[in-house]
């Protein structure tokens, strides 16, 4: 590895651990009033508890249809005969699951957060429903992914190779000559005396 090389993975490496560790500092804040989140727009939209709560329910209800969109694509795998694609489906329909037990038990503690308005129990909950929907969003885009036998149509096959030109014969071709044979004797095995 060159000087030049080193010293560029030296710089990236920094950078990473300085990302990495701004990205620590950031989350270890701690979080006060109504969260914030960006809107394509580039507006930031402030929720109320009540609005936390309603978009909470709507997440949960997605996380369920993206689950049972994913078990319908796994009943067709399993009934076509699809190993691979039933084994990767099943791997995602399993991880769906848990984000969704996951995502009803924070749902239930974020309507206690609200009824006992804890603004920041209800902000953490929140927060946490949201990244459980994303993940949600993201195993479904992995499942649509998910690639099962490929269709191949069997039958009788056959291979024609054509040579353009001709070959040259043996005596057209040249011959390397033999490097000689040369060998050193083998170390001396106690050349102590």
């Amino acid at each position: 590895m060159g000087r030049s090389t080193k010293r560029l993975l030296t710089y990236a490496i920094g950078g990473i651990f300085a990302l990495v560790g701004s990205g620590i500092a950031t989350a270890q804040q701690p979080v006060s009033g109504v969260p914030e989140f960006d809107v394509p727009a580039g507006k930031v939209v402030k929720l109320s508890a009540a609005e936390q709560l309603e978009q909470a329910t709507g997440f949960v209800a997605g996380m369920e249809r993206v689950r049972e969109s994913v078990r319908r694509e796994l009943e067709e795998a399993r009934s076509k005969g699809d190993i691979v694609k039933k084994l990767c489906l099943d791997d995602k329909l399993n991880q769906l699951d848990v984000a969704l037990r996951k995502a009803t038990e924070r749902e239930k503690a974020l309507e206690n957060a609200v009824k006992v308005n804890d603004a920041e129990l209800t902000n953490h909950e929140f927060t946490i429903l949201s990244v459980l929907n994303q993940r949600a969003t993201a195993l479904d885009a992995e499942a649509k992914l998910c690639i099962g036998k490929e269709i191949v149509a069997v039958g009788d096959s056959s291979t024609q190779m054509d040579i353009e030109g001709s070959m040259p014969d043996e005596s057209q071709t040249t011959a390397f000559p033999t490097p000689p044979l040369v060998t050193e004797p083998p170390a001396c095995a106690s050349c102590f005396r």
